[in-house]
C-alpha cells in the first residue's frame, strides 16, 4: 500500500495584520443618519406669522351661503343611497330642519348606469329630473361659437345638477352632460318630488319662503355688495352702502406633535465623544417632528391643505392624468400662484403628459436645488400628498403671505425651552431607573385667508 505525502505551505505574516492594528486606533465617524428625512418644501415656502396668543382669527367680509357643496353617499354592495342630511347641500333645501321629511325624499332617488361616453342629459331635453353624482366622473358640455361642443365644468364624486326641479322649473336643458367614466347616478323624478311636497307641509312652506325670498345683492365672489356710483353727471344722489363682516368668523388654534424622548443617565454621562448622545437624539427627534408637522399640514383634517380648500377650488382632470391643461386650469383660478405641491410620482405623470406633446417646462434654481416649472411656477415634491389605493393622487396650488390674502402657516416664538422657532425642549426629570426624560414639542397650523388662495386639482391618475 502506497502512501502520499502532502507537502503543506504556512504562511507567515511579515507585519501586524489590519485587524490586529484597528484595536489600537479611533475611527472616523459620521453623524446618525436618517432615510426619513425628506426636503420638506412646504415649511420652507410657507410664511409663518407669529400667534402670540395661541389662535388666530380670519375675518372676512360676509359671503352669502348658497349651497353648491357636494353630498355624501353611502352603500350596501351595489345599492348606493344619499345620506339624508346632506340634501341640505342643495339650494332650496339649505336650512331645512325637518329630517323625516329629508329622510323620505332620500328614498325617492332612483339608481342609475352610465356606461362611459353615454349622455346623461342633453341640450334641448326637457329639465324634469334632479341628478345626483354618486360615482364617476361626467363633462358638462356646451354649444360652441364654432359649431363644436365645450367643457365648461368637469363633474365628479358628489356633485349634483338640475336642482332648479325642486322649484317646479320645466324648461329645457341647456347644456349636455356626458359619462367619462363608467357612473353610478340618482335621479329624482320631478313628478316623486311633487307628491313628496304634497304630502308634507314643512317642505313645501320651506320651498315657498324659500322662493320667496329676495336675493340679496352680492359681487360675483358672493361676498355682500358695496353699493356704489359711477359715469354719473352733476349733483346725483350717491348710494349709501358699508362692508359688512361675517359675524362668526373661523379662529385657527395652533396645533401641536410632541414626543417624550429618554435617554439613560448612563449613556448621556459616557458615551459623549467624539458627539453629544443627547444632542443627536434630540435632533433626530425633531427631525422626525418635522415630518409630522408638514404631514398634518397637507392632510390634518381641522386645518390641512387638502381638506380646507373651498369646493369652487376643487377641479378634476379632463382625462385622468395630469395634463398642461389641467395645470392651466388649476393656475387660472387665483392671482400670483406662488407654487405647486405635488407627489413625485404625480410630477412624474405631469412630465410624461408634457413629453407627449413636445413640451419641455423649464427648470429653475430655487433654495439651492433644481426644480421644475409651468408657467413660470415652480412645481415642488411633497411626499405628504397622499395616494390612493387606485393609483390617484392631488395636486395644491396656493398663493401665500398675508399682504396678498394667501395661506399662511402659524406659529409661535419666544417660548420657554424652546430651541427652534415655535419648537421648545423640556426636561421632564429622572425617573428610578436612571433615566431621563425631555418632553419635545411642535406647534403649527396653517389658515387660508380667502378661499382662491388655494386649489386642489383633484384624482389625479399617476400609474397611467
Amino acid at each position: 500500500m502506497s502512501t502520499v505525502e502532502t507537502e503543506v505551505t504556512v504562511a507567515v505574516r511579515r507585519s501586524l495584520s489590519t485587524e490586529a492594528a484597528r484595536n489600537l486606533t479611533t475611527t472616523t465617524k459620521s453623524k446618525p443618519q436618517m432615510r426619513g428625512i425628506t426636503t420638506r418644501w412646504l415649511l420652507k415656502m410657507l410664511p409663518w406669522v407669529d400667534v402670540a396668543g395661541g389662535s388666530y382669527r380670519v375675518n372676512r367680509r360676509l359671503s352669502y351661503a348658497i349651497g353648491d357643496g357636494r353630498l355624501s353617499f353611502v352603500n350596501e354592495g351595489n345599492d348606493i343611497r344619499v345620506v339624508p342630511a346632506e340634501l341640505r347641500e342643495l339650494p332650496l333645501l339649505r336650512e331645512f330642519t325637518d329630517d323625516a321629511a329629508l329622510a323620505a325624499l332620500a328614498n325617492r332617488f332612483e339608481q342609475r348606469q352610465y356606461a362611459a361616453g353615454d349622455l346623461i342629459v342633453q341640450t334641448g331635453q326637457e329639465r324634469g329630473e334632479l341628478f345626483l353624482l354618486a360615482h364617476g366622473k361626467a363633462n358638462k358640455l356646451k354649444p360652441g361659437q364654432y359649431g363644436d361642443d365645450q367643457i365648461t365644468d368637469v363633474l365628479a364624486d358628489g356633485d349634483h345638477f338640475g336642482s332648479e326641479v325642486l322649484a317646479g322649473g320645466q324648461e329645457a336643458w341647456d347644456f349636455t352632460v356626458k359619462a367619462t367614466t363608467p357612473c353610478t347616478v340618482l335621479v329624482l323624478p320631478g313628478q316623486s318630488f311633487q307628491q313628496l311636497n304634497g304630502q308634507s307641509d314643512a317642505l313645501r312652506e320651506h320651498i315657498r319662503q324659500a322662493l320667496a325670498r329676495p336675493s340679496l345683492p352680492q359681487n360675483k365672489a358672493g361676498e355682500a355688495a358695496i353699493n356704489m356710483s359711477s359715469g354719473h353727471l352733476g349733483e346725483a344722489m350717491l348710494p349709501n352702502t358699508f362692508a359688512d363682516y361675517e359675524l362668526k368668523p373661523r379662529e385657527y388654534e395652533l396645533d401641536v406633535a410632541q414626543t417624550l424622548l429618554r435617554v439613560h443617565s448612563r449613556v448621556a454621562d459616557l458615551y459623549n465623544d467624539p458627539m453629544n448622545q443627547t444632542e443627536e437624539q434630540l435632533r433626530l427627534t425633531i427631525e422626525a417632528l418635522r415630518e409630522r408637522q408638514e404631514y398634518e399640514l397637507v392632510n390634518n383634517r381641522s386645518f390641512g391643505l387638502l381638506h380646507n380648500a373651498d369646493l369652487s377650488q376643487r377641479i378634476f382632470t379632463r382625462s385622468g392624468p395630469p395634463t398642461p391643461d389641467d395645470m392651466d386650469e388649476l393656475v387660472s383660478r387665483r392671482r400670483k400662484t406662488k407654487f405647486f405641491l405635488a407627489h413625485p410620482r404625480a410630477i412624474a405623470a405631469f412630465r410624461r403628459e408634457c413629453t407627449k406633446r413636445g413640451l419641455y417646462p423649464p427648470n429653475v434654481p430655487l433654495e439651492g436645488s433644481t426644480v421644475q416649472t409651468w408657467r413660470g411656477v415652480p412645481v415642488l415634491p411633497c411626499d405628504k400628498i397622499p395616494i390612493t389605493d387606485g393609483n390617484l393622487s392631488s395636486i395644491i396650488a396656493m398663493r401665500t403671505g398675508e399682504e396678498d390674502q394667501g395661506v399662511i402657516g402659524l406659529h409661535t416664538v419666544n417660548i420657554d425651552d424652546e430651541v427652534a422657532p415655535s419648537t421648545n425642549v423640556r426636561f421632564m426629570g429622572i425617573d428610578d431607573k436612571a433615566i431621563l426624560s425631555y418632553l419635545v414639542s411642535v406647534y403649527f397650523s396653517a389658515a387660508v385667508l380667502v378661499p382662491d388662495a388655494l386649489g386642489v386639482l383633484e384624482n389625479v391618475e399617476i400609474g397611467r
